[in-house]
């Protein structure tokens, strides 16, 4: 869906330097995850020197093309020059840092649309490694954006306190993150050497290391916490990499959430960009608020700008998307017939098409589960509790409790709970009253009287049954999207039976699904090829698809 992603693999790329230190990072900051040791800062030489090279290269064919194209608009040039990012000419690189069990996995997760992403568990030092993906435009392939999973930081306050008794007070903020890099204490496990300081904050390391090597960060935040000194230490520490850093306020949707005072304290460490990001209670317009307030603390805010262009697009797309799978399901269903002789017992042929139809409405479940990347399987818990869209659709409590009325008559009240259009396409009243029923519309059309002479009798799925269930799909979709990747299944789901609107009143259904209750060979259900029956669907489907749209 949406913006392709890729993950890979931990503490192995280039441009992740998470332990020792020795694998030498890549980007616009590279050179301040070095100590600045002679070997070090040459090396950092020859990377400026290459990248500069580029850079002439890059102004040199910018110019050829200027001079080769007099007679075009300055905007048709541009298009065709080269473009560079802040990483020069790679994804923007983008650390997610932030104290131990802030949810920064959980946020990248819904980022990412990714609910295997990392791991998350209820307690601290879930995540142990610094871990990378990508996201890239869907369209082009191009790598637009590297997020970077990192170790929560769990003692920041005692690495302030070491920081302030040898690293001198002089020196600007990376000399004394890479004076801290370069001690024992950083490195911990089995590299660490001999030394009388027993302290480890080799996880503390993982994190500046990956800041420093970084383009930007964003500072997790649990918006339930208390503003506390250790949290204070921890951005004091995280200013001193010299980047941008933006706070992400994480379950803004809870009660106890206390944003107004961490943004108080925020102010006064000249941090006024903040934004709202939920991981569970998702919202697009948060995630594009994230975006965009990242774009405003870069000088070139090109690759953001697509960045956030492409997500918009690919949320639109998939909205349509889901709208069709509803539509071509309703249409589906809409076009189910069974016929059955005058004197046959219809309850058998009523009981096989109810089964027909609830295997097809978890069909269209699934597949709307898929698109927005929400799987199931014996691994993984679906994030998505299903409970109140797996209740029976034949139930007459259900059409109840959406407060879907039937006006079908009282000859479809004994079938009501069996969703079948008794009273307007076929009793066991007589041909006289049958016949005597037209005034009254209880015929659809001409052809049920046909039947009648002939002695067949057409089931169909009733009105009522048709919008209770273009309902409730409705709202499955409303839930997902408005449901982040990192909920799981004790996570609550918001409920929308009260609030839920039915798309049209039974007695006036669309002009689509009428005329699918004249085209039986439609149905997939009626035993049809169900691909060909799909593609005569299809118009349909689209047509009805903008009608079901909230």
């Amino acid at each position: 869906m949406s913006t392709s992603f890729k993950n890979t693999n931990r503490d192995t790329d280039a441009d992740t330097n998470t332990d020792a230190g020795q694998a030498q990072p890549q980007g616009l900051f590279a050179e301040k995850a070095f100590n600045l040791e002679k070997s070090n800062t040459n090396q950092s030489v020859v990377t400026r020197a290459v990248t500069d090279s580029k850079n002439t290269a890059n102004l040199d064919k910018t110019q050829a093309v200027a001079q080769d194209s007099s007679n075009r608009t300055m905007s048709e040039i541009l298009k065709e020059a080269p473009r560079t990012t802040l990483a020069m000419g790679e994804a923007l690189k983008l650390a997610v840092v932030g104290h131990t069990n802030t949810g920064k996995t959980s946020i990248l997760r819904t980022l990412l649309r990714d609910m295997y992403f990392g791991e998350v568990k209820n307690e601290a030092a879930t995540t142990r490694h610094v871990e990378r993906a990508i996201i890239s435009d869907s369209q082009t392939g191009e790598a637009l954006v590297a997020l970077y999973d990192t170790p929560g930081l769990e003692d920041a306050s005692g690495l302030m306190d070491w920081l302030e008794d040898n690293t001198a007070s002089r020196r600007d903020g990376i000399e004394r993150l890479q004076q801290f890099l370069a001690n024992d204490i950083a490195k911990g496990g089995d590299e660490r050497v001999s030394s009388s300081n027993f302290d480890d904050y080799s996880q503390e390391a993982k994190v500046i290391r990956q800041v420093l090597a970084s383009d930007m960060a964003v500072y997790v935040i649990d918006a339930r916490e208390p503003v506390l000194g250790k949290y204070k230490d921890e951005l004091a520490i995280l200013s001193w990499a010299a980047i941008p850093v933006m706070p992400v306020f994480n379950f803004t949707d809870s009660q106890d959430a206390n944003i107004s005072e961490w943004q108080t304290m925020l102010a006064r460490r000249n941090l006024h960009i903040s934004t709202r990001f939920d991981s569970v209670a998702f919202e697009f317009n948060d995630e594009m608020h994230l975006w965009q307030n990242l774009a405003t603390m870069l000088t070139h805010p090109e690759i953001l700008n697509q960045l956030i262009h492409r997500r918009k697009e690919d949320w639109e797309r998939l909205y349509d998307e889901a709208t069709i799978v509803i539509a071509d399901f309703l249409l589906n269903v809409a076009a189910f017939v069974r016929g059955i002789k005058e004197e046959d017992d219809p309850m058998p042929v009523l009981h096989e098409m109810q089964e027909a139809v609830r295997q097809t409405e978890r069909a269209m479940q699934g597949q709307l589960l898929n698109l927005y990347k929400f799987y199931d399987n014996a691994a993984v818990a679906t994030p998505l509790e299903l409970q109140e869209y797996q209740q029976d659709p034949f139930d007459p409590e259900l059409l109840k409790a959406y407060g879907i009325r039937t006006t079908s008559g009282a000859a479809a009240g004994a079938l009501l709970g069996l969703g079948i259009d008794a009273a307007a396409l076929g009793t066991t009243l007589g041909l006289g009253a049958a016949l005597g029923g037209i005034a009254g519309g209880l015929l659809s059309n001409t052809g049920s009287i046909a039947d009648k002479i002939t002695g067949v009798k057409r089931l169909y799925i009733d009105p009522a049954t048709l919008t209770l269930l273009a309902t409730r799909s409705q709202d499955l979709l409303t839930s997902l999207r408005h449901r982040g990747h990192a909920a799981t299944a004790d996570s609550p789901v918001a409920e929308l039976q009260e609030q839920s609107i039915a798309p049209w009143e039974p007695s006036k259904l669309p002009s689509e699904l009428k005329k699918a209750r004249g085209k039986p060979q439609w149905s997939s259900l009626t035993g049809n090829n169900s691909e060909q029956s799909r593609e005569m669907r299809m118009d349909a489907a689209w047509n009805l698809s903008r009608k079901l749209r909230r």
